[in-house]
Order: structure tokens, then sequence, then C-alpha cells
């Protein structure tokens, strides 16, 4: 079974694609960037602030798909800047206080819209 997710608390998609798909218990996120969902603009300022935009944008669509961040099983971050990870770190740790999720970060040449940072995810649905 596959299933469209989607939250209007979260940006539209950028391009052909959905914000997540449900299969079963496994929800497959889309990246999310820094933008605002109410304007649909990048959100300006530091990599701190752009970190917490993509994972408020990550909340919402997790939400509509009836989970949350601690369901999260395997997270992905792409940064165009790796000499702004230990920054974003210290934003990410606060999302994922424990038992967190395997990770990736990976520098980029460039993301979607000039962005700084992406962030995508896989989640399972807990019982």
């Amino acid at each position: 079974m596959r299933e469209v997710i989607s939250s209007d608390k979260a940006p539209g998609a950028v391009g052909p694609y959905s914000q997540a798909i449900r299969s079963g218990d496994m929800v497959f996120c889309s990246g999310q960037i820094p933008l605002d969902p109410a304007t649909g603009e990048m959100c300006a300022g530091s990599i701190e602030e752009a970190t917490e935009r993509c994972l408020e944008n990550m909340k919402a669509v997790l939400d509509a798909a009836g989970c949350t961040l601690a369901d999260a099983v395997q997270v992905m971050v792409y940064m165009t800047d790796l000499g702004l990870f230990t920054r974003m770190n210290e934003v990410y740790a606060k999302y994922f206080p424990g038992d967190p999720p395997a990770r990736m970060a990976v520098g980029v040449a460039a993301l979607p819209k000039g962005a700084p940072i992406e962030i995508a995810l896989v989640a399972m649905r807990s019982a």
C-alpha cells in the first residue's frame, strides 16, 4: 500500500514529488529546505535558524503521517558548507535528545533555491 502524505503546515513541494509517502509502517519523507511554510520564501539567517526551520517543517509532515521525530530511523543531512556542521549539529541534537536515529551528513555543491541545508528522513510508525 502506498499513500501520499501532505501537510499545509510545511512548504509545498518545489517539484514533481510528494512531501512524504507512507508504505505500510514506513514513512519516507522528502527533503525539507528552510522555507517558511506561510510564505514559501527561504528563511534568512544563520545555519542554526535554517536547521530549525527544516526540522520544524519535517515535524509538520511527520504529524500528517501520524508520526513524530522520535519515530525517525534514518536522517540524511545535506549541507553546502560542512564548516558549519558543528553549529548545525547543536540544533539537531535538541530535536533528537535520546536514542537518535541513524544519520549521514553530506557536503554538496548546491541545493534547491540556494538553500544552505536540506534534511530528509525515514520514519517507522509505532503501534
